[in-house]
């Protein structure tokens, strides 16, 4: 991955609502990123909240989007359409995504993304569908 991919990669994983969330970038290389969601009680007690594992999912989607050569200081990109399926409660459990582009169109994208926790258990599997332009 070029330097500048890595920089939108990791621009992506430091914005406001991901820091908020505890966010880390673990892994990131050309359509793919991998990060950590540490549990703190905030996301829940009996279990860790749906949203926030919704938003780990899109920030790992919208951080493999920009995993590219392809964009450039004008891109401009918005999720568009977000699938998840919970598989497991996750309770007290530092949370990991792993997100990987399946297709890149000219403006649309699509991504697989696997949330698990320390034991490898899936907590939710998501589609997510993300507009991404390069002007």
């Amino acid at each position: 991955m070029t330097d500048m991919s890595l920089a939108n990669t990791e621009r992506i994983t430091a914005e406001n609502f991901a820091t908020e969330l505890g966010i880390e970038l673990v892994e990131s290389r050309h359509d793919y990123v991998k990060v950590k969601l540490p549990y703190d009680a905030k996301l829940g007690v009996g279990r860790i909240h749906g949203g926030a594992i919704s938003a780990l999912i899109d920030v790992a989607a919208t951080a493999a989007f920009w995993a590219t050569p392809l964009v450039n200081p004008k891109s401009m990109g918005a999720t568009v359409g977000l699938t998840v399926n919970f598989l497991k409660i996750a309770v007290q459990a530092d949370l990991w995504a792993e997100a990987t582009v399946r297709r890149r169109g000219r403006t649309l994208c699509t991504a697989n993304v696997t949330v698990t926790d320390e034991q490898q258990h899936e907590i939710a599997i998501a589609v997510v569908t993300y507009k991404l332009t390069h002007e």
